[in-house]
């Protein structure tokens, strides 16, 4: 399965995505910024293990995830990016971001929707 990288700050979301992909066979890790996020990013590159994907929430304090996903983005190119968000003007900002953004998720959403949007985009690497 995938390794995936999590990047929401709101503890219960993060558990709940966590749980979920667990549940299916992913490794997953969790970042409570994008600044963290970021780290992780770099870390696992760095010990031979990079990430299958980088799931972010969009509205985070100290980097957002638009600006996790543009230097992941630059940093892994082959990594898929999905962003989530529960505000349309936030989802508004990654409009023009399609060349590194596979799909964007909007809170709330199902276990169920959450598991088969990932899968979708881990499918088409």
């Amino acid at each position: 399965m995938a390794r995936i990288l999590i990047a929401e700050d709101e503890p219960s979301v993060l558990a709940f995505i966590t749980r979920a992909l667990q549940g299916v066979g992913h490794e997953v890790e969790g970042a409570g910024d994008g600044s963290d996020a970021l780290a992780a990013l770099t870390r696992a590159r760095g010990a031979g293990r990079p990430h299958d994907l980088l799931l972010t929430d969009i509205l985070m304090p100290v980097m957002d995830g638009i600006s996790l996903a543009l230097s992941a983005a630059r940093d892994a190119p082959d990594m898929p990016i999905m962003l989530m968000t529960g505000y349309s003007d936030q989802r508004e900002r990654a409009y023009g971001l399609e060349a590194i953004i596979d799909d964007i998720l909007l809170k709330p959403f199902t276990l169920d929707e959450l598991v088969l949007r990932v899968q979708t985009v881990l499918d088409k690497e």
